[in-house]
């Protein structure tokens, strides 16, 4: 059966201990040898790049080995679970390139089942509801190293725990005022197995269920269950939950029927550098202002990455080149941003776009004189084929690709200087024109007449190749260059110490005032460009009413290891 599922092309579990469980579960006969895993997130909040890596990990396996892969919400929280988190969290798998079909499941399908499945438990003697409160609860567990002590309500008659159990789901009690716990070993050396509360009192509106429940199931008794009634064959985990697996097993083991079961692998979550991937932190940085929102391009979502202009293409590379491990450690976000621009290399169209413009006259070329140059859209894809790019009389460069009084390994425009127009001509400065702050307003050119193209009729030699935009032609643009928010490779890393004082104070920064050539007109939000020897960026969804807004998606090269020794 093995052979069906394999690809020659990718040697049997290469770099993926978890693939080489699946393969001799497969090559066993397990399960029959089937092959079905499910992604379960929580819907109350953004999904990040860390759930991208599961994301991947889950449906990539499914597909891999011709098997399936379910989406499934663990909705068993209902006072932090919104309906937006839920179109959120399928909006971003289906960008990220998979698709559930049509076994599309939450938790909440299962309340019915759940409650038979904890009624049985108490009828067989492997559950009681218990009056202490949680702190209580936790104070008699003891230690992982000193046994816990049994509650005084452990053994409640059968009756007494099935009556109890009944009114908790009617409504008769408080939130906090009773739980329902397994009974399973208070002195095992696993702290999960002394006796884990699996349903307790919510008095809060679900949102599908509405106010139909006011108890609900506790994520490790409604997990492994919602696995088995889906056939879920490898419930694939992070490593903190590596530690709930007996547990996980032992709920199967009172539930099981048949011979199949699914089975729990962890992997280590992914820890990215610069980067905070705790849920929490991220919405108290929402919440409290520091960024605009989930999709803030400065985030780790998932929705703040393609608003940045990252495409499901790269972070799937990405996820591929950093396989899976059992030891936690930190990825260096540098991998990532290597992800993103070995694929718009490929990928983008090329412009040129002027980010600090400073405006160049040049003064031998004929007033009212237009013409379109052939550029090149991307080198990478012959594909991609040319495109017209406008020039006249009057153009835009770079303010950083001029200086009057340059030091010696400075190559490009100053008095005197000779340079390339990038498709265009050889210009040499001639004149400088400043105001009465003795700021540089304008340069006076010339041009060679005879160098169209950027080629030089006589084989002379220049030394720098400048991007320019046509005055007449530019279309203006507000450009924001985003950078990493935050200053510290482990912002949560330093005891005492806020994580929100390493945030950034240039994450961002708007420049009003960029002119672009005219051939972004009317591309569409999130249309991906590499503004040549710039960067790459996007065209942001705030650009409505004639206003076009560019994200800096990522630079051309990292600079930013540099920038930190500085």
């Amino acid at each position: 059966m093995a052979e069906k599922h394999l690809n020659e092309k990718d040697p049997p579990g290469k770099n993926n201990f978890i693939h080489l469980q699946i393969e001799k579960d497969i090559a066993e006969g397990r399960n029959q040898g089937r092959v079905h895993t499910r992604f379960p997130p929580e819907p109350n909040g953004y999904l990040h790049i860390g759930h991208a890596k599961s994301i991947c990990l889950n449906f990539g396996t499914a597909e891999k080995y011709g098997g399936k892969c379910n989406l499934r919400f663990d909705d068993t929280n209902p006072s932090k679970e919104e309906t937006e988190y839920v179109e959120s969290i399928q909006e971003d798998v289906r960008w990220l390139g998979f698709d559930w079909g049509d076994r599309l499941f939450y938790a909440s399908d299962y309340f019915d089942k759940l409650f038979e499945f904890a009624i049985r438990l108490i009828k067989n003697g492997k559950a009681y509801v218990d009056d202490q409160d949680a702190e209580t609860i936790s104070s008699q567990k003891g230690t992982p190293t000193r046994p816990g002590f049994e509650s005084p309500h452990r053994n409640r008659s059968i009756d007494e725990n099935l009556d109890l159990f009944l009114k908790m789901k009617e409504g008769a009690f408080s939130e906090g005022e009773r739980v329902l716990r397994a009974k399973i070993d208070m002195a095992s050396p696993n702290m999960h197995m002394r006796d884990p509360i699996i349903y307790r009192i919510m008095k809060s509106p679900h949102h599908r269920t509405g106010d139909k429940w006011c108890i609900y199931p506790m994520y490790d008794f409604a997990h492994g269950q919602c696995d088995y009634w889906e056939g879920i064959t490898h419930s694939i985990c992070t490593l903190e939950f590596e530690v709930h697996r007996p547990l996980y097993d032992w709920f199967i083991d009172q539930l099981q029927e048949t011979g199949y079961r699914p089975r729990q692998i962890e992997f280590a979550r992914l820890n990215l550098s610069y980067t905070v991937m705790s849920k929490r932190k991220l919405m108290e940085l929402v919440k409290d202002g520091h960024v605009n929102g989930w999709d803030d391009p400065r985030m780790p979502t998932i929705s703040a990455l393609r608003r940045r202009g990252y495409t499901p293409q790269a972070i799937r590379n990405f996820a591929e080149k950093i396989g899976v491990t059992k030891v936690d450690g930190m990825i260096d976000v540098l991998l990532l941003e290597h992800s993103v621009r070995e694929h718009l290399n490929k990928t983008a169209q090329r412009v040129m776009g002027v980010l600090n413009p400073l405006k160049v006259v040049i003064t031998n070329y004929p007033e009212g004189q237009e013409e379109e140059m052939d550029a090149v859209n991307n080198p990478e894809d012959e594909n991609m084929g040319m495109r017209k790019v406008p020039f006249s009389r009057e153009l835009y460069i770079e303010r950083d690709d001029f200086m009057e009084d340059p030091p010696r390994k400075f190559f490009r425009l100053a008095p005197g200087r000779e340079v390339r127009l990038r498709y265009a001509y050889f210009i040499t400065c001639v004149n400088v024109v400043k105001d009465e702050n003795g700021r540089v307003t304008e340069l006076h050119c010339t041009y060679d007449p005879a160098s169209k193209g950027g080629n030089s009729p006589d084989g002379r030699k220049v030394k720098a190749t400048l991007h320019w935009v046509s005055v007449k032609h530019a279309v203006k643009a507000e450009v924001r260059l985003y950078d990493r928010l935050f200053t510290d490779e482990d912002p949560l890393g330093h005891k005492d110490v806020d994580f929100k004082e390493f945030m950034n104070p240039d994450s961002l920064k708007v420049l009003p005032e960029c002119y672009i050539e005219p051939f972004v007109k009317g591309a569409k939000p999130l249309s991906h460009f590499q503004f040549e020897r710039l960067g790459y960026f996007n065209i942001d969804p705030d650009s409505t009413g004639g206003k076009l807004v560019f994200n800096r998606t990522v630079r051309l090269r990292d600079t930013w290891a540099k920038q930190q020794k500085r």
